[in-house]
């Protein structure tokens, strides 16, 4: 990562235009990537924390990433950093990102059968796909990975996958999955996109 912040150092040290598009150029060369991003939130854990405290969370934080590393990694994704409740991976296309977040979702449910309602774990997922930066395999930057976030994290709900309009387009006709095309507007923008029904 040393050498992604020496890049961005010497951007912002630039003289000039032409130096700075020489240098994002060149970060683009480096660290450039096209694929799907697909960001996990855990939902309803701010409250859960708030009544029952940081080991419980903590707890359960585990146990979500135990379950979810396997199950993306089984459909050619790669984790590319845990943050608190979130799980941040990247896949090859975003049908593959579809199918592993509908796996997830009907682990936990088969698992929330099983437990009490404060054990209960609860995913809700976002998907965009296109060109970001990945830093060393453990972070990324860019437009899909905002796009993503929004949906998974700020408009998404327990059980809900949601695809962004692009990504969606993106996904083969004879893979036959079910959405309901719906836009969301947060932050003064307005994002088309889809709930997955499974």
């Amino acid at each position: 990562m040393s050498k992604f912040f020496d890049q961005m150092e010497a951007y912002a040290r630039a003289d000039t235009d032409d130096d700075r598009e020489r240098i994002e150029q060149t970060v683009w060369e480096l660290y450039g990537i096209d694929q799907t991003v697909c960001i996990h939130d855990m939902s309803g854990f701010s409250r859960l924390t708030e009544k029952h405290g940081i080991v419980h969370y903590l707890s359960m934080v585990r146990h979500m990433r135990v379950v979810v590393q396997p199950i993306i990694e089984r459909f050619g994704g790669h984790v590319v950093k845990f943050e608190a409740d979130n799980t941040y991976a990247r896949f090859p296309d975003p049908h593959s990102a579809i199918q592993s977040s509908v796996a997830i979702n009907i682990a936990f449910d088969a698992m929330n059968m099983m437990t009490t309602e404060d054990l209960n774990i609860y995913i809700s997922s976002g998907i965009d796909c296109g060109k970001f930066l990945l830093i060393d395999g453990n972070d990324f930057f860019g437009a899909p990975i905002n796009t993503a976030s929004k949906l998974g994290e700020d408009i998404g709900s327990g059980g809900d996958i949601l695809v962004a309009e692009a990504a969606m387009k993106l996904v083969p006709a004879e893979a036959a999955v079910k959405s309901e095309k719906q836009s969301f507007d947060i932050s003064g923008i307005s994002i088309p996109a889809h709930r997955i029904t499974y």
